[in-house]
């Protein structure tokens, strides 16, 4: 793999010069974590400060959004547009509409519908009750264009990539449908099916090409379903030459490929010509029998690259390097993806050294060399899994910090450099612990590298009985914990089944988190009530109706197996009788364990059966966080 080196240099330099024109001015967001590396560190924040925290601190806006939102709001200041001269912060919803909103007052300026959500992939539910905009889009301030993928229902399910105006969201060419192919080792041509894939993390612009992952729905379909990294041009959204396939192998012992990119949502990352990403499981897990199970892993490193971390040359045509761990069948076997957490690159160290930092399900932090991934440089054993990605920040001190957020613990680490590099746990703090995966996000806000400048945020995902939570917490330990400085609700989110993947963004004296219909506006000088309207003369946002949903929905304890036929426990302590050779047939179930939670999704049963299901997928261990059931006795 190249060095970084001045290329390197050049990312960095040009991702601040586009993100903050001149100090002091006001600071941009164009994607997500704030930049390319995707550290989440915005060092340019002038009026928000640990040391002299706003007392007044709160709630300034709370705007309508017509679905949940899962991707991070973006940024950009003085824009012109609907008819005047506005701080904008553009937001996109699972319903496949894009919003340009005033950053301050919170008034809709603009709302553009790109068309209609597919409902419920597969029988999913690792999602809300749409899947429309699911990934962060980027800025593409220089030709003026956001730049935005859209999963669209039709005859059929297709990915459209838009470049659409920032001032107007208009196409400023026209959208492009996401078709991709490659060839298998047996000289066949498998082909991308929007149907079976799951467009997650954010998107990446670099060099002149957007950059988009493709994982699956809850792992179903693993025979037709396969992870993807496809890349198109800036300027017009022609693909480029190269596609790459993770999983390029054509026969698998249990027909099951997947080696998917979803990453939390976490952007693909990318400096000095090369992209960064990490790839989730492949052979055996809780979608196959165990029985079935291979008795070794498929992955060799070059035609299957499951549970990875992975550096591809700019052209997608050359995998520069790869990081896999020794024990990739067994994190297949449990589940235990690599691929629940982004890969975050830290800018060049004093000493040269390249870093790039990744935390996986079964709770291990590595430290690597970007150079050459397969270098493990540091390793260390947290409490807990995390379904995320790390965050990056300089102290006064001069040293280099990481940020982990594993389970609910909040963790800063100084990065040494002296004798090699290595990590060194500093402090720590607690977020809420939530019904849902382990893990949240952060970012970090300072004035530069002053002293007491630094904040830590975070959203913490919801508990059983609380919704979204803002937090700030001062980046200077005391007695080794991080102290806080604020939290306060921070929206709902009712799709406890599918984790709130909710990245805050911190610019300008200002907080923006986007969660499940709401934008909510965080500021000094908040009013005291709790609840503040969207300022006068804001459109309401139109809140899309669900879809009429005619199948049965029923969450529970597996009780008993006996062939085809399940039977649950429900919430209430009834059982219910599940046919489930549909969803097998169908490749839309999930291992069976006796004492562990499902969800099932499926029509009306006959013969002493409840429910024929459709779809058969793992709950999270919580009844609090099982979906409403859709079915009576």
């Amino acid at each position: 793999m190249r060095r970084y080196g001045i290329s390197h240099l050049l990312t960095v330099l040009i991702g601040l010069a586009s993100a903050l024109p001149l100090w002091g001015q006001s600071r941009s967001v164009l994607t997500h974590h704030y930049d390319t590396l995707r550290t989440g560190w915005n060092a340019q924040e002038q009026t928000l400060t640990a040391a002299h925290f706003p007392t007044s601190f709160g709630l300034l806006q709370n705007v309508a959004i017509d679905d949940q939102v899962d991707a991070q709001p973006l940024l950009l200041p003085a824009q012109q547009i609907a008819g005047g001269v506005h701080d904008v912060v553009y937001v996109v919803s699972e319903s496949n509409t894009v919003y340009a909103i005033d950053a301050d007052t919170g008034a809709v300026l603009i709302e553009r519908n790109l068309g209609p959500p597919v409902p419920t992939p597969l029988g999913c539910g690792n999602n809300g009750p749409n899947v429309g905009i699911t990934s962060t889009p980027v800025i593409e301030p220089s030709r003026g264009r956001l730049i935005v993928m859209a999963y669209i229902n039709g005859l059929t399910p297709s990915y459209q990539l838009h470049a659409l105006s920032l001032t107007t969201l208009a196409d400023e060419v026209p959208p492009v449908t996401v078709a991709a192919s490659q060839t298998l080792t047996d000289g066949s041509t498998f082909t991308f099916n929007a149907t079976y894939q799951r467009q997650r993390p954010g998107l990446l612009h670099m060099n002149g090409v957007i950059y988009a992952g493709f994982g699956s729905f809850c792992d179903f379909s693993a025979s037709k379903s396969r992870g993807w990294v496809l890349g198109w041009s800036d300027k017009t959204l022609k693909p480029i030459a190269h596609a790459e396939l993770n999983d390029t192998q054509a026969t698998a012992p249990t027909n099951f490929f997947l080696s998917s990119v979803w990453m939390s949502g976490f952007g693909l990352a990318g400096t000095g010509g090369t992209v960064y990403f990490s790839t989730g499981n492949s052979d055996c897990n809780f979608y196959v029998s165990p029985e079935a199970c291979p008795s070794q892993s498929t992955y060799d490193g070059i035609t299957n690259i499951q549970e990875s971390v992975v550096g591809m040359d700019a052209t997608l045509s050359t995998r520069e390097s790869v990081f896999t761990p020794s024990n990739v069948f067994a994190m297949d076997i449990a589940d235990a993806d690599l691929g629940a957490a982004g890969v975050m690159l830290m800018p060049s160290q004093r000493v040269g050294a390249n870093l790039a930092a990744i935390v996986s399900k079964d709770a291990r932090l590595w430290l690597l060399d970007g150079d050459n991934l397969a270098s493990i440089l540091d390793e260390h054993q947290l409490a807990a899994g995390c379904w995320c990605g790390t965050s990056y920040f300089q102290g006064s001190d001069g040293i280099n910090r990481l940020v982990t957020s594993a389970g609910n613990a909040l963790q800063t680490w100084q990065v040494q450099t002296s004798p090699s590099p290595h990590l060194v746990a500093e402090a720590t703090s607690n977020v809420q612990s939530s019904v849902q995966d382990p893990g949240f996000f952060t970012v970090v806000s300072s004035r530069g590298e002053r002293a007491g400048s630094a904040i830590i945020w975070a959203v913490a995902r919801p508990s059983a009985t609380t919704g979204l939570t803002l937090y700030a917490f001062s980046a200077a330990p005391v007695n080794g914990t991080l102290p806080q400085l604020f939290s306060a609700p921070a929206g709902a989110w009712p799709n406890l089944g599918g984790n709130a993947n909710v990245v805050p963004v911190v610019a300008n004296g200002k907080v923006y988190v986007a969660s499940y219909q709401s934008l909510m506006i965080f500021g000094p000088n908040a009013p005291a009530t709790a609840a503040v309207s969207t300022a006068a003369g804001a459109k309401a946002a139109r809140v899309a109706a669900p879809a009429v949903d005619h199948t049965l929905r029923v969450s529970g304890t597996l009780l008993s197996v006996d062939g085809t036929a399940l039977t649950l426990a429900m919430r209430g302590g009834k059982t219910v009788r599940i046919d489930d050779s549909a969803a097998a047939a169908n490749e839309r179930i999930a291992i069976l364990v006796l004492g562990e939670p499902y969800t099932v999704v499926g029509e009306a049963g006959t013969d002493g059966i409840d429910v024929q299901a459709l779809a058969v997928s793992r709950a999270k261990d919580a009844a609090a966080a099982w979906p409403e059931d859709r079915f009576t006795m």
